[in-house]
């Protein structure tokens, strides 16, 4: 059957009391989706926004309040989780969240993309191989699957910590800091330049005048 899809707006220049502009982005939106589930398959990407469209336009004239967006994104949401209620042989009915979370799952864990992407929201009968993988794949994404999570960590510079520490300082004692660490390297440069010599001598000429006072 051709699909009964309006691209032309009417005399009011609207598609079913929606404009044009309100569609192209209902287009976007919903092309964003298969995208995301990896649907690279230019034709069938095209059949599938349509499909999605159609339907949304068949709603529109009843619910003036929803916006075209609104309405394909509601209307993608159905196909893809009756279809996956179909494939595996799975009730929608009370769990619509969950059944289209964990189809969407399934899908790549069973690589569609890769293997089966000629297959996604084609009625049946399906290859056998196909609806197998899915269904295991469907069951390893259950209640207890759970997506790695790891906690940020303070990432531990050692003594670099200490110096990027200084930095929250108030401006005074950072001076003092740096005044003492520069301190510091002088009294290291005379020390290791001829200032232990000195010091040396020195206590020895005060020590030879003690000695001589004494005497």
């Amino acid at each position: 059957m051709e699909p009964t899809l309006k691209i032309l707006p009417d005399v009011s220049g609207e598609i079913a009391g929606r404009s044009l502009e309100e569609w192209n982005a209902a287009y976007v939106k919903v092309e964003n989706y298969f995208h995301a589930l990896r649907i690279r398959n230019k034709p069938l990407l095209g059949q599938l926004v349509l499909r999605v469209l159609e339907r949304a336009q068949r709603r529109a004239p009843a619910e003036p309040g929803r916006s075209a967006t609104e309405l394909a994104a509601e209307e993608m949401d159905l196909i893809v989780t009756d279809w996956f209620a179909e494939v595996l042989q799975t009730s929608p009915i009370g769990s619509e969240h969950t059944l289209s979370t964990r189809g969407r799952l399934a899908l790549l864990l069973a690589d569609m993309p890769g293997k089966w992407q000629d297959q996604f929201l084609r009625p049946g009968p399906w290859p056998r191989e196909f609806v197998d993988s899915m269904r295991e794949s469907f069951f390893r994404a259950g209640p207890d699957f759970q997506l790695s999570k790891m906690a940020p960590r303070p990432l531990d510079l050692g003594p670099l910590t200490t110096l990027t520490n200084f930095g929250r300082l108030p401006y005074v004692r950072m001076a003092l800091v740096w005044a003492g660490y520069a301190l510091l390297l002088v009294l290291i440069f005379w020390l290791t330049h001829g200032g232990i010599k000195t010091v040396k001598d020195y206590f020895q000429e005060d020590l030879q005048l003690l000695i001589d006072w004494f005497k």
